[in-house]
């Protein structure tokens, strides 16, 4: 089983994304990126911390808030960063960017989306 935490869009969330309920039905539903695992636990939702880009300091502070709680292994990138990184919206630019720093600073696993809709 995987333990997740879904990364959003700051700006997105509750604007486009109401609630984030299509990323959480397509995790219980193991639809779109989930599909790839046998089972996922969303453990937490956390924006990227708004522009110009406050993923890292935003993930730390999520980290200290959960510390001796609940942990997590893997890092879905919600569809509303990729969106916004495709229409060049992000200041990232590139999701892989994102992905790559998140790998490298939290030794997490990062998976690229979430639903498929």
């Amino acid at each position: 089983m995987v333990k997740a935490i879904i990364l959003c869009c700051e700006n997105c969330r509750d604007r486009l994304c109401i609630g984030c309920q299509r990323c959480l039905t397509a995790a219980r539903e193991r639809k779109g990126e989930f599909e790839k695992f046998d089972k996922v636990e969303v453990v937490g939702i956390v924006s990227c911390g708004g522009c110009p880009g406050y993923v890292i300091p935003k993930l730390k502070l999520f980290n200290k808030w959960i510390e001796g709680m609940e942990e997590y292994d893997t890092v879905f990138i919600g569809k509303c960063i990729v969106v916004a990184n495709d229409t060049g919206n992000c200041p990232y630019e590139d999701v892989n960017k994102i992905k790559e720093m998140i790998e490298s600073t939290f030794g997490k696993k990062v998976v690229i989306g979430t639903h498929p809709w």
